[in-house]
C-alpha cells in the first residue's frame, strides 16, 4: 500500500480544473488562489509520478490517464460526501446544509410558496438552491455538487431514487384575439406548427410539450427560441405565436397583466411529473422523502 495518498482537496482541485478548463476559473470555483490550486495539482502529479494535465499559455489539456483519474476522483469525492451525509443523517433530520438544484420551469413558480414556510418550520435547515437546466442539474447530482434535484419527468436521470411531488398539466397559451376561437380543451392537431414557440434546447419542458402533442412534424417546425417561460409569454402577448405552459406557472400568475389566455392540452399524456430525485442508496434518503413531503404541502 502506498505511504502517501491523494488528499480530498487535491482531487477537488483536479475535478474543478477539468470542469472549467481554466486555472483561474477553477480557482474561483474552489475559493482559493490560482497559485494554490496549481500547486495542489502539481503536488498530486508528483505524488502519483505522472502528468495529468498538459499546460500551455492558452490551453489546458488533460492526458488520457488524467481523464481516467478525474473519473475516479468523481467517485471518491462522492463517497466522501456520502460519508459526511451518513453522519449528518444520524442527527436531527432536515437540519444542516442541503444543496438542491431546481430547473427554471419550476423554481420561480413553486419555491416562493414553499420557502417562507420551510424557513419558519425548519430553522436548522440551510437550503442552498441552484437553478439549472435538467441536464446540468443531473450532472451536478451525480458529480456531488448537488444533494438532490427538483425537476420534471420523464427525463434521463441515471441511477436515482425519487419521490413524486405532483402532476403538472400542460396548457396551450395564445393571444386573446386568436381568430380561430380555440375550444375549452385544445387537441394537438389544432396546434399550428408554424406559430409554436418553445424553450431552447436544454429545457426538459420542450421535450414534454413535444411528446404530449405526439406530432413528429412539430419537432422540425417549432421555433426553439425562448430562454424562459416569461420570455415566451411576452412573445405570445406581442402576437408572435403561441406556446405551451405548465399549470404551475399559470397558478403563479404568469399571465397576469397580459392579453394571453391558456386552455388545457387535450390528450392522454398531457402532464409532466414533478419529482425530487437523489442518488440511489443515499444515506439521507429519509431526509429527502421528508423534504418531498414538505414540497407537496406547499
Amino acid at each position: 500500500m502506498s505511504t502517501y495518498l491523494p488528499t480530498i482537496k487535491q482531487l477537488q482541485y483536479l475535478v474543478a480544473l477539468h470542469e472549467t478548463g481554466h486555472f483561474g476559473r477553477a480557482a474561483d470555483a474552489s475559493f482559493v488562489s490560482q497559485s494554490t490550486l496549481s500547486a495542489g495539482i502539481r503536488e498530486l502529479e508528483n505524488l502519483l509520478g505522472v502528468t495529468l494535465v498538459e499546460r500551455s499559455r492558452r490551453v489546458v489539456r488533460f492526458t488520457p490517464l488524467g481523464n481516467q483519474v478525474v473519473a475516479k476522483a468523481h467517485r471518491l469525492l462522492r463517497e466522501a460526501e456520502e460519508l459526511s451525509e451518513l453522519v449528518q443523517a444520524a442527527g436531527q433530520p432536515l437540519s444542516g446544509e442541503l444543496r438542491m438544484s431546481v430547473i427554471p420551469t419550476i423554481a420561480p413558480f413553486l419555491l416562493p410558496r414553499i420557502l417562507p414556510r420551510l424557513r419558519k418550520e425548519r430553522p436548522q435547515l440551510k437550503l442552498f438552491l441552484r437553478e439549472e437546466t435538467s441536464d446540468h442539474a443531473i450532472e451536478s447530482l451525480h458529480h456531488g455538487r448537488a444533494d438532490c434535484v427538483l425537476l420534471a419527468l420523464p427525463f434521463a436521470t441515471g441511477e436515482v431514487a425519487k419521490a413524486t411531488i405532483c402532476d403538472d398539466e400542460l396548457y396551450v397559451a395564445f393571444p386573446k384575439n386568436d381568430p380561430r376561437d380555440p375550444p375549452a380543451e385544445i387537441p394537438p392537431a389544432m396546434i399550428d406548427e408554424a406559430r409554436l414557440m418553445l424553450l431552447e434546447d436544454g429545457h426538459c419542458l420542450k421535450e414534454h410539450a413535444l411528446a404530449a402533442c405526439n406530432r413528429p412534424e412539430l419537432r422540425a417546425s417549432a421555433t426553439m427560441i425562448g430562454t424562459s417561460l416569461h420570455t415566451l409569454v411576452q412573445m405570445v402577448d406581442n402576437g408572435l405565436g403561441l406556446t405551451m405552459l405548465p399549470k404551475m406557472a399559470l397558478d403563479a400568475g404568469i399571465l397576469n397583466d397580459t392579453n394571453v389566455v391558456a386552455r388545457p392540452l387535450k390528450g392522454a399524456k398531457t402532464s409532466r411529473e414533478i419529482a425530487l430525485v437523489w442518488r440511489a442508496n443515499s444515506p439521507r434518503e429519509e431526509e429527502f422523502r421528508m423534504l418531498a413531503e414538505e414540497l407537496r404541502e406547499g
